[in-house]
């Protein structure tokens, strides 16, 4: 037994301490097996999102497995990812402030890191610091096709700022990425794909507008988890931002043509502190450990239970049919 001196490694999991997060080494395997193995036949490819895992030994694991490089959402991501060895990082945001550029900049003097974009004091805030650094810094557009968050317009205002990026000193523009995000967890397949197709339209749109006028745009980033086959079948895309797959979760797991190739390999472990009566169970799993954003997780493994609330540090399930 345990006495909480010794160390984690080699324990049963019927020992640790609850809650606990777990991973299922081999479900999280096959599934960047998966995706790398879908990669392998379309033109796009992989540069998984690290924002999910968040952990650096398991981008090398998807980079061994194909990956070009690996995206993450802030720049502590990319700082943590470039430490331990990844090189080909993209920013898929806006780095803004001084303080952020500055580390930015720092970044680029050992790594082929490339950020997003969308405002031109920002490109100039950014040029300015690389200079001073004598560092380059690549760059992508973002461009809003759909999701209305951050993103320029497809047309002259992302022909603009192209053109600003090129003649600015220090700074290499790359191409284009757009977030499809309002359609990757619609459940079904031929619905997601046409709103899918729909808003990398204006993506497309964009390159073409700015080869029109002499830009080339090397680069066509964006998709996610739910549009990997959507968004990597089409050509004009050279690379795939998907990130949920190595673990997936409840929602994705019930989205037609997702679900149905990822396994589930992340799962919190959590132990009944509470029965008040037959049909109520408490565990030590609340909002402060689970997450119902994407739904209320659910037990696995086990029949005849479902978890029906989250309140601070308590899970509540009740049983069904005949329970347990």
């Amino acid at each position: 037994m345990n006495t909480g001196t010794e160390p984690f490694i080699g324990m049963h999991k019927t020992e640790l301490d609850t809650p606990a997060l777990l991973i299922d080494l081999d479900k999280m395997e096959a599934n960047i097996q998966t995706m790398a193995d879908y990669f392998s036949t379309v033109n796009a490819m992989l540069r998984p999102h690290v924002k999910t895992h968040k952990t650096p030994i398991i981008a090398h694991k998807q980079i061994a497995a194909g990956a070009i490089g690996v995206t993450c959402a802030k720049l502590g991501e990319a700082e943590a990812v470039i430490h331990a060895g990844v090189r080909d990082v993209l920013i898929a945001n806006q780095v803004v402030g001084s303080y952020k550029i500055a580390r930015l900049i720092n970044l680029a003097k050992h790594s082929e890191i490339m950020v997003a974009v969308d405002n031109p004091q920002n490109v100039q805030a950014i040029s300015e610091a690389a200079v001073a650094k004598g560092a380059t810094v690549r760059m992508l557009i973002e461009v809003n096709i759909g999701m209305n968050r951050c993103g320029v317009e497809p047309g002259k205002p992302t022909l603009e700022l192209a053109n600003q990026i090129r003649q600015s000193p220090n700074l290499k523009f790359e191409g284009l990425m757009g977030y499809e995000g309002h359609t990757v967890a619609r459940p079904d397949l031929k619905e997601r794909d046409a709103a899918a197709r729909k808003a990398i339209q204006h993506l497309i749109d964009a390159k073409h507008y700015l080869e029109k006028h002499g830009v080339e745009v090397s680069i066509m980033s964006g998709g996610g988890t739910g549009t990997f086959n959507i968004t990597g079948s089409i050509p004009e895309m050279t690379e795939v931002q998907a990130g949920s797959y190595v673990f997936i979760d409840s929602t994705y797991r019930n989205v037609e043509g997702v679900g149905e190739h990822f396994d589930c390999s992340l799962s919190v472990l959590a132990t009944v502190v509470s029965r008040p009566d037959p049909h109520r169970i408490i565990v030590d799993t609340g909002l402060k450990v689970l997450a119902k954003e994407f739904g209320i997780p659910q037990p696995i493994g086990i029949t005849g239970v479902e978890m029906t609330g989250l309140s601070e540090e308590h899970g509540t399930l009740k049983t069904v049919g005949t329970g347990i």
